[in-house]
């Protein structure tokens, strides 16, 4: 079982150049990943898309890759030339128009923002996307060890809750085979009391019993709650992702502990599924976080 939220990372470094990697993820029904890519890096963000999800079934996963070294970028200031001496001509167009004397020289262009270019060369990163890609796997294999961690911790708290879920059926069940015979003697008792002394017809009474004993009978539904308990606890313990099997399960145990309360009048019963609501309310709360 895997957690959903995780941290992963990684960097490489060759050459000057530096590349690093990090993932971050958090509780989402379906799978959602946001690809924060260098400039350079964007051709390829299809592909870097379809290895995240080869490795990550739900959750909101945000990765950050970022670009760096001397070599990532390398600023550069361009003088614009034929707009300078545009300048220097026009100027010498006044100086000879008003006969003016002296030498024209470099105090002219100072402040002149426009004559000046800074851009930034970057360098070719084609021959980078195999680091990218490494990088990537490990900052993964990272990011799933750290949701192990977490998911081995929630599939311990949850198998302790299924296996106390597993004792209120086999406890129900108990407590069901033993209602039967009580559910008649009080059935008889409240029968004589009606008929004050008069004679009591036993055929008509087990009728009676039959009744009562069929519309509380809740047999089908601790077979089919056991089924499901079995199923979620090996669910619980497999490494595949299971938070939607085990949401859907949850459901369905909910469903038959409901049936059984609705079904029954006894006071030992109701409290089993009582208990067991709470417990379930926790492992869906759980179930939320497991991938």
């Amino acid at each position: 079982m895997r957690s959903m939220t995780g941290y992963g990372q990684a960097a490489w470094k060759q050459g000057g150049r530096s590349i690093s990697v990090e993932l971050r993820a958090v509780n989402q029904r379906f799978l959602e990943v946001k690809l924060n890519l260098p400039r350079d890096y964007v051709p390829w963000e299809a592909e870097l898309r379809a290895l995240v999800q080869q490795h990550i079934a739900r959750g909101k996963v945000d990765v950050a890759i970022a670009r760096g070294g001397t070599n990532a970028s390398i600023v550069a200031v361009e003088a614009n030339l034929p707009l300078a001496k545009a300048y220097v001509g026009a100027w010498q167009q006044v100086q000879r128009a008003l006969k003016l004397k002296g030498e024209l020289d470099v105090s002219l262009l100072l402040g002149r923002s426009e004559l000046l270019r800074v851009t930034d060369r970057r360098s070719d990163a084609s021959g980078e996307l195999e680091a990218v890609r490494a990088t990537l796997r490990r900052a993964i294999h990272a990011f799933n060890r750290d949701r192990d961690r977490e998911g081995r911790a929630l599939g311990k708290d949850m198998g302790a809750r299924i296996r106390r879920l597993q004792q209120l059926q086999r406890r129900i069940a108990r407590r069901v085979t033993q209602l039967v015979p009580a559910l008649a003697a009080r059935l008889r008792q409240r029968v004589l009391a009606l008929l004050e002394g008069k004679a009591l017809d036993d055929n008509r009474l087990l009728q009676e019993v039959v009744l009562v004993v069929e519309r509380s009978d809740v047999t089908e539904e601790l077979v089919r709650l056991a089924s499901h308990l079995q199923t979620l606890a090996g669910l619980s313990r497999s490494r595949e992702p299971v938070g939607k099997k085990l949401d859907f399960l949850l459901q369905e145990v909910h469903r038959e502990f409901n049936t059984i309360a609705s079904k029954s009048t006894d006071l030992e019963v109701t409290d089993c599924t009582l208990e067991a609501r709470s417990e379930i309310e926790k492992l869906r709360e759980q179930v939320q976080n497991v991938e």
